[in-house]
């Protein structure tokens, strides 16, 4: 499968999300710029963690206006997985691809460290929303501690609920602040996050693959093609069994049709 890693002016993680998907995954990546109009065949999109325009304005919202994202928007809403990671999170909510908003982190300040996660930024979104979220089970992460208990005293931001991380009512577009790019390798200090990756193209994976169902009328289909190839059972050798050729041949008409 493809990668496409969208690259906007101040993004500063988009090499971390392309080493992950190409030299830990062994899966195809592709840089995107952000006044890029074409994905470039990318399977899923990745928007990165950074300062997208220097976070001038608000976060993520000059990203939203890039030409790159009228075609993650379309994408998206064919089905198409977009994962969003920090910065990447802010633009997916500005562009409306989320529910939701950012509000300063509660310490106002800047905070690097390995946070625990149960399934930067201030996730906040109205109450009637937040409980929609929750009755739709859109929240993938919470900030939790060691254990998995919800503790506001490991929330490092403030986020309603301890949201770290959350999906879209189709499930196809996923925005998360922690960074699993950075957490893919032992060398980083956890493989934790190599979870979400190979969640994507496990996914990917299964709906690549047809159905059983589908898997056993294409070889009904095959073998009814063998079969009518065959002197012995059509009606070159004579027709000898006239009933087989005719049910063979309907059902692998009726296969295509469907």
């Amino acid at each position: 499968m493809r990668f496409g890693i969208a690259v906007f002016p101040g993004s500063n993680c988009d090499e971390d999300a392309f080493h992950a998907a190409r030299d830990v995954l062994g899966q195809d990546a592709e840089y995107l710029w952000h006044k890029d109009a074409d994905l470039k065949g990318a399977d899923v999109v990745i928007l990165p963690g950074g300062f997208a325009h220097g976070d001038y304005l608000r976060t993520g919202a000059m990203a939203r206006f890039s030409p790159i994202m009228t075609e993650v928007r379309a994408f998206a809403d064919r089905g198409g997985p977009v994962l969003g990671i920090c910065n990447g999170f802010q633009i997916l909510l500005e562009s409306g691809l989320l529910p939701g908003a950012m509000l300063r982190n509660r310490g106002l300040k800047y905070r690097c460290e390995h946070v625990h996660l149960r399934g930067e930024g201030n996730y906040f979104a109205p109450s009637e929303m937040l409980q929609r979220i929750e009755a739709n089970r859109q929240v993938i992460l919470r900030y939790a501690d060691p254990e998995g208990r919800l503790d506001d005293a490991w929330n490092p931001n403030g986020s309603a609920n301890a949201i770290a991380g959350l999906c879209n009512e189709a499930r196809n577009v996923v925005g998360m602040m922690p960074h699993p790019e950075r957490a893919c390798e032992a060398l980083l200090g956890s493989v934790d996050g190599r979870a979400i990756f190979d969640s994507i193209v496990g996914a990917f994976r299964s709906a690549d693959q047809p159905s059983p169902r589908l898997r056993r009328s294409a070889m009904a289909s095959a073998e009814a093609e063998r079969l009518a190839l065959q002197p012995s059972v059509v009606g070159a050798a004579g027709n000898r069994h006239p009933s087989l050729s005719m049910g063979r041949s309907a059902s692998l008409s009726a296969g295509r049709s469907r």
